[in-house]
């Protein structure tokens, strides 16, 4: 059964007299457990798509349907709930709260929540083993490296156990041994814990850690690959060679 279902949607910008499709009639299915990459040049479209099946922009037209709901169709407390249950964010900047520990952060969904203190210790404590940040719980953002930040970012994003993990270039900000360790973290995540993750990234050797690559060009689904049974070299090969008929940069070697 697909967890996502991206039904025709579309995505204008501006006015009539001036109108940008930024999304033009897109549809697939994400699986539950799938980790998939959405790449495409700058301007394509993919950054919307994401921020369109987030609720942070909404559709001009079609469907987006996560576990059965129709994301399109909620607003106020509801679109809120959705958000805060169902939906786990990564940003690029990493959108800590420079006040507030790395625990204190990670917490921080849970606060919103109410949840018991066992139980957010518990599960702060569970995330940060999974990203390899215990040392890092007690320290602040500024105290931290770029990858200490980012995996606390992540550990925020997984601690209530959402449905959809939703990543925006979260290696963009990051330096190449940070960028591995992090994308080891989330193959880890979607393997051992069956989290489903959508990034989107600029970068081949960052989409070959996914087990399946959308691509889109001009707001339009263009290609996709299925890893199957190859391995995360041969997958980033593959990339490279739609990026090139994309036109675009083939990002960081293997």
């Amino acid at each position: 059964m697909s967890l996502l279902s991206i039904r025709q949607i579309e995505k204008y910008y501006g006015t009539r007299s001036s109108l940008t499709k930024a999304v033009d009639n897109i549809s697939f299915d994400v699986e539950e457990g799938e980790f998939v990459a959405v790449m495409g040049p700058s301007g394509s479209g993919k950054t919307t798509l994401l921020n369109c099946i987030s609720t942070i922009d909404r559709v001009t037209a079609g469907h987006i349907l996560l576990d059965g709901e129709d994301v399109t169709a909620l607003k106020g407390k509801a679109l809120n709930r959705f958000r805060r249950d169902k939906l786990g964010f990564i940003f690029q900047d990493f959108s800590l709260l420079d006040t507030l520990t790395a625990y204190e952060n990670i917490a921080l969904p849970l606060s919103i929540r109410r949840t018991s203190p066992d139980r957010i210790d518990a599960a702060v404590k569970s995330a940060a083993e999974q990203l390899g940040i215990t040392e890092e719980l007690e320290k602040f953002p500024w105290q931290m490296s770029g990858g200490q930040k980012q995996r606390t970012a992540a550990a925020r994003a997984i601690v209530t156990e959402p449905k959809l993990i939703l990543a925006d270039e979260p290696t963009g900000a990051l330096d190449s041994k940070s960028a591995g360790m992090l994308l080891d973290r989330l193959s880890f995540l979607n393997r051992e814990r069956g989290a489903t993750i959508m990034m989107v990234t600029h970068d081949s050797f960052t989409a070959s850690y996914a087990s399946r690559v959308v691509f889109i060009k001009d707001g339009r689904l263009f290609h996709e690959l299925s890893r199957g049974g190859d391995s995360r070299r041969q997958l980033f090969d593959r990339v490279i060679d739609v990026i090139t008929l994309l036109g675009g940069d083939a990002g960081h070697a293997l």
